[in-house]
């Protein structure tokens, strides 16, 4: 329970020796909480910005690189990757932006916009990173099957016994729920993280609004 909720919670005593709020004392105080849960919303990305980034030098010279490397497909992967890095690059300066405007907001109706901008920011940056790995494995998943020899073999093989649609069936469904496996720890990780810092975030929003009534 942090400060804020202390303070509401023994001003509802009658006997509390805590000095009464002002106005102007309550909303520096929801605008210090919300400063601080924009900024760990920033550094967060930036984090986890940085995990991937070292995840994929890591996995240089690995067997899922030198797999990689035989597809021959950095015509693809690489205007994909610039196009990712400037869109994120771009959510990236949108946080600092709203941290930044939040810190110096004067007033209580600007900072209840900013918050909802905020939120708005954090949802679109969720939504597309997982749009990004969907489109991304859908596209490493056809080109990666189209160029395997493994691939082409297991075809034949299955046209051969009259299997076609059985074949493909069954690679669709695996890649489907690998897919989703993958998308539910996402979310999961989304939802502990940014879910829990919007929820506070809200939490001072809905606060913004009992101070205007």
């Amino acid at each position: 329970m942090d400060e804020l909720d202390l303070l509401k919670k023994d001003w509802k005593k009658d006997d509390s020796t805590y000095p009464k709020l002002s106005y102007n004392e309550i909303y520096k105080m929801i605008l210090k909480k919300s400063s601080s849960i924009v900024k760990w919303i920033f550094i967060i990305s930036l984090l986890e910005f940085g995990f991937w980034l070292a995840l994929s030098f890591m996995l240089k010279g690995t067997a899922y690189s030198s797999k990689m490397e035989a597809l021959n497909m950095n015509h693809i992967l690489i205007p994909i990757t610039v196009i990712s890095y400037a869109v994120l690059i771009y959510f990236f300066y949108l946080f600092y932006k709203n941290y930044r405007n939040i810190s110096a907001t004067d007033s209580s109706k600007k900072l209840m916009e900013n918050i909802i901008k905020t939120r708005k920011t954090v949802k679109y940056y969720v939504i597309f990173n997982l749009a990004s790995l969907v489109v991304g494995a859908c596209i490493g998943a056809f080109y990666g099957f189209s160029h395997n020899p493994e691939f082409s073999d297991k075809l034949q093989l299955a046209s051969a016994n009259g299997e076609v649609f059985k074949f493909y069936a069954l690679l669709f469904i695996v890649t489907i729920i690998i897919l989703a496996i993958v998308i539910g720890v996402l979310l999961l990780f989304y939802w502990l993280i940014y879910g829990i810092l919007l929820k506070r975030l809200n939490q001072n929003y809905k606060e913004l609004k009992k101070l205007e009534v």
